[in-house]
């Protein structure tokens, strides 16, 4: 009798179909000075926090992160590592909707939403090292390079750290647009949004009020600014007020669009967005939306809706999910958090002719978080 053949080893934990079960969870926060004040239209700091997640399965670490409050490593440890500890890493999805039903009373936006966010980018980060490949690769990747746009210009810099900041994005980085803060003092701005343009002469010029104006204050000023080609007017008031974003998008001059969506912190807030007509571009943020599972929920509205999609901040951890979604137009390569990111992470991207690229060499995400370099900033 000829033996029956026998079947290979796994090549990795979970190749035969089972399960493989998350075995520890931890979350930190780290708080991090910026290098100056800095401020926008509505708010101002001198540090920015970073909450870190790592998740253990079948002898791999998966990583992720938000930007949000130490308040939420005892949630993470708490309340949602009773979602995922002992759950399968294959069943992402099921994990997810788990972490979304155990915040309904406390509220899933703000906070609970950024540390689902950072458990759910640390979920597929540790699903593709299993697998032993690249993210992009696992979400199927639609471009080998993400576009970037310079990020700064905030409003305690004087003309000079302005102008030598965007130029530098321009001439070095080779980014196509840079974007500028406004807000603080509206009434200062056209001069300040004619500096920028005179330093980086020909590229694409945004600027960004995070809901500072009234709709009359900032249909002004959009005109102001027309002059000096701006072509992307961000938050020019606050995204809950999206009938006031809809009056604008239709009255602007026809060269600018209306960008909101970093505050969207559910699938519901997007779809309200889109429905009222209130952005050109939609933005979503992977480390407040409910992480790589919210941001593919949000470009599958763009795609329906036939509208692009901007991924806001934290580019190293976008970078493979951006690499993978619909009608992405560009990356936000935002200066606090590009600082942060080299700072701490093994693997963070660098900018070359105005773009990033995933290394498809690492598994996961490519990051690996320096915790001794990180140690000096932790707060809990």
């Amino acid at each position: 009798m000829t033996p029956r053949p026998t079947s290979p080893s796994p090549v990795f934990p979970g190749a035969d179909g089972s399960p493989v079960p998350v075995t520890a969870l931890r979350a930190q926060a780290f708080r991090i000075p910026t290098d100056f004040l800095e401020a926008d239209g509505t708010f101002a700091w001198d540090a920015t926090t970073l909450v870190l997640v790592e998740l253990d399965a079948g002898g791999q670490t998966g990583i992720g992160y938000t930007y949000s409050d130490a308040s939420i490593v005892r949630l993470i440890h708490g309340t949602l590592g009773a979602c995922v500890l002992d759950a399968s890493v294959w069943d992402i999805g099921a994990l997810w909707l788990r972490m979304q039903q155990q915040v309904r009373n406390l509220g899933r936006a703000g906070l609970a939403s950024t540390a689902i966010s950072a458990v759910d980018c640390a979920l597929w980060d540790l699903k593709a090292r299993l697998l032993g490949v690249p993210l992009a690769q696992l979400l199927g990747a639609r471009r080998t390079h993400v576009p970037i746009y310079g990020s700064g210009g905030f409003t305690t810099y004087d003309d000079r750290q302005l102008c030598e900041q965007l130029a530098r994005w321009v001439d070095q980085d080779g980014c196509r647009w840079v974007k500028i803060k406004v807000g603080t003092e509206p009434s200062r701005d056209p001069g300040r949004v004619a500096a920028a343009r005179a330093a980086i002469g020909d590229a694409g010029l945004f600027v960004d009020a995070n809901g500072a104006l009234s709709v009359k204050s900032a249909l002004y000023y959009a005109q102001e600014f027309a002059t000096q080609g701006v072509e992307w007017f961000e938050e020019p008031v606050s995204s809950d007020d999206r009938s006031g974003l809809a009056a604008l998008r239709e009255r602007v001059p026809p060269a600018m669009e209306i960008a909101a969506g970093e505050y969207g912190y559910t699938l519901d807030d997007f779809r309200l967005l889109l429905e009222a007509r209130a952005v050109d571009v939609l933005q979503a943020d992977v480390s407040r939306c409910g992480g790589v599972t919210g941001f593919l929920q949000a470009a599958a509205l763009c795609e329906a809706f036939h509208i692009p999609l901007s991924a806001h901040c934290a580019p190293a951890l976008h970078l493979h999910v951006a690499s993978a979604v619909p009608r992405l137009r560009h990356q936000e390569w935002f200066h606090d958090h590009v600082r942060i990111e080299a700072m701490l992470f093994d693997g963070a991207p660098q900018p070359l002719n105005g773009a990033i690229a995933p290394d498809m060499t690492r598994p996961g995400c490519g990051l690996a978080f320096r915790h001794r370099d990180a140690q000096r900033y932790l707060i809990q």
